[in-house]
């Protein structure tokens, strides 16, 4: 290891904030004798020093009781009523498009002007069905979920 202070112009390994990964950077700037601004050597990108972390040691898992992840409670409960939700929101599209016409659509646009129950094709999304109307936004049930878009109401 060598014992020489690092000066603006030397390369440095650093964890890239862009390449999301250690790599070789050239130091920028230095505020006393530590480097505060780094260019990285792979991708090019400049950002603030962000020190190699030091690798942790492998923990030994006993048994596979111990190895598997403990849930909150209150995130279960979280991820089951957002399942349910989902179920909901499919039930309520398929009962909806049973009786669409997708010729009778209308592109969306976000200066377009909406009512509940009108039909609308969106060209990424696909064919949806509009739910609720806010100001300036309109609530439209797609096959893949609700969605809040843009709108001139």
């Amino acid at each position: 290891m060598s014992s020489k202070k690092p000066t603006a112009g030397d390369y440095i390994d650093a964890r890239c904030t862009r390449c999301r990964v250690i790599t070789n950077h050239t130091i920028v700037a230095m505020v006393e004798d530590r480097p505060v601004r780094v260019q990285c050597n792979t991708c090019g990108g400049a950002h603030n020093y962000h020190a190699p972390k030091a690798e942790k040691p492998e923990r030994v898992v006993k048994s596979r009781a111990a190895a598997a992840p403990k849930t909150p409670r209150a995130a279960k409960e979280a991820r089951t009523a957002r399942t349910k939700a989902a179920v909901l929101e499919q039930e309520q599209w398929l009962a909806a498009s049973r009786d669409a016409d997708p010729t009778r659509a209308v592109p969306y646009s976000m200066e377009g002007v909406y009512k509940v129950n009108n039909w609308i094709n969106h060209p990424l999304f696909g064919f949806g069905l509009v739910v609720s109307v806010v100001p300036n936004k309109v609530e439209i049930l797609f096959q893949d979920g609700k969605k809040l878009l843009r709108s001139n109401n």
